[in-house]
């Protein structure tokens, strides 16, 4: 009988490669395509060599090379190439195969996808892998969405080669068409989140605290023992002792200018689509989108002057202040994006398991952490939750960091230190937790100049009014619309 694979991959960069090597070394035998063919030959006669690979020259020749049902993974450049790679690979499968996009893929590409591969008699997922080289050869989280046909057709090998949270698997069914695909792009917009909260800390710590990276990573180190253990406090800790071969901290010696590939900016513009104010993320984006402005801030710094950071106090408590805030700070990012979810899955009728989500964040992705055990305790509790910050637990630690977390945000202002996710996630604190906000004064302005008009305190909700205010306009209002 002739040797057939069990899954077919396209492209062999660094995440296609170390994935297929991550599925060979669970017994899967896999067929391998790339559109520079000589990069085949290369893996398996190198790093794939004496391995059950089957290498292919074509997208024909990988199809045929299939067990039925086939099942075609594409990790390619997101964009155009996943379009083409799908009409390659069409006309070489037929009813009941599948085709996984398991790319950085935007959402909507992913719905339409699944819309057009369904038309056609076939299956598709849109997958997020999260983990990088290291998640993706050792284990990284997964996160399918699609045609539900299809999950128990991967489910194998999905759940086979995925990182593990004690015995679950960092991999579960998502939910219909785009799902997944959205699943991992809020995933990918708290990581924003969380880096610039650490980048945060790190500049108060070394602009106000005067630390040496040396001092930061002993701090750092300390800080992953305990509640903020995550892989980004733990290569932040790394990265901080790192020196090269003249001794000198390699940080110290990057250019401060950051640079990003979408997924942050699609997750803030799908939160101003929603209707969700997701503010700590979207000051993520903007924070990188300012720091490629390197030559401008040069300039300014000579011209626009503050005050000189100096700090006076106890610096062993002020460090313990910056962890709270940092908690505190980190609870918010996570709260908004499972909003972003939330109103997501009403929008486009998904049905998420929030707890499950946590779950498969748990292992192998960029934000993996201890914490989010307890976010997935949270939603087992209350499935309804509808808000992280209302759950027992969190709303027990952020009143017991809100005292450190001001103290952070006041030293960071008075002192001119920008600070624009954890002064954003504490505004949201206080603006979530105040019962009346100024948005009357902001409707009256709205009716005033566009008759737009307000509801009343006094009335039931949905009924609104309209006030003449200069007296020279007449009765006629706009339609009333909300976002």
């Amino acid at each position: 009988m002739e040797n057939l694979a069990d899954i077919g991959l396209i492209g062999l960069a660094v995440m296609g490669e170390n994935l297929v090597l991550n599925m060979e070394s669970k017994g899967f035998t896999v067929a391998v395509y790339n559109r520079t063919v000589s990069k085949v030959d290369d893996f398996v006669n190198g790093r794939g060599k004496g391995k059950k690979f089957i290498g292919a020259h074509s997208v024909q020749e990988l199809c045929a090379s299939l067990k039925r049902p086939r099942k075609v993974m594409m990790l390619v450049k997101a964009g155009q190439a996943v379009d083409d790679f799908i009409e390659q690979v069409i006309p070489y499968l037929e009813p009941g195969d599948v085709i996984i996009d398991g790319g950085n893929t935007h959402f909507p590409d992913t719905i339409r996808r699944t819309a057009y591969v369904e038309s056609k008699g076939l299956l598709y997922i849109g997958t997020g892998v999260s983990g990088g080289e290291e998640g993706a050869l050792k284990g990284p989280s997964i996160m399918p969405g699609g045609s539900q046909p299809a999950w128990e057709l991967v489910k194998p090998v999905f759940q086979a080669i995925c990182a593990k949270a004690g015995d679950a698997p960092c991999c579960d069914w998502v939910g219909e068409n785009g799902a997944g695909h959205f699943v991992k792009m809020v995933h990918n917009g708290i990581e924003y989140g969380d880096m610039q909260l650490i980048c945060e800390v790190y500049q108060i710590m070394k602009d106000l605290l005067g630390m040496t990276a040396q001092e930061m990573h002993e701090v750092f180190k300390e800080w992953n023992e305990g509640e903020l253990d995550s892989y980004l406090i733990e290569i932040t800790r790394d990265i901080l002792a790192y020196k090269n071969e003249a001794g000198e901290v390699v940080v110290d010696k990057i250019l401060d200018t950051a640079g990003q590939k979408g997924t942050g900016k699609w997750t803030g513009v799908a939160a101003l689509d929603l209707g969700i104010p997701l503010t700590l993320i979207g000051e993520a984006v903007f924070a990188r989108c300012l720091s490629a402005q390197k030559d401008e801030r040069v300039e300014a710094s000579k011209a626009l002057l503050g005050p000189r950071p100096a700090f006076a106090g106890d610096r062993k408590v002020f460090i313990n202040d910056l962890k709270n805030a940092l908690y505190a700070s980190k609870i918010v990012s996570y709260a908004q994006g499972y909003l972003l979810m939330r109103e997501a899955a009403k929008d486009y009728k998904w049905n998420l398991n929030y707890g499950g989500i946590a779950l498969m964040w748990r292992g192998g992705c960029i934000i993996r952490s201890v914490f989010l055990g307890k976010i997935k305790e949270a939603f087992d509790n209350n499935p309804s939750l509808s808000n992280l910050l209302l759950d027992p637990f969190f709303k027990e630690k952020m009143m017991s960091a809100q005292e450190s977390w001001r103290r952070v945000v006041a030293a960071a202002v008075t002192n001119g230190i920008p600070a624009p996710a954890l002064c954003s996630a504490l505004t949201y604190f206080d603006g979530f937790r105040t019962e009346r906000l100024p948005a009357n004064l902001l409707q009256a302005q709205r009716d005033y100049f566009g008759a737009h008009t307000y509801e009343r305190i006094d009335k039931p909700r949905g009924e609104y009014f309209h006030t003449n205010w200069t007296g020279r306009g007449g009765d006629t209002s706009a339609s009333t619309y909300v976002v």
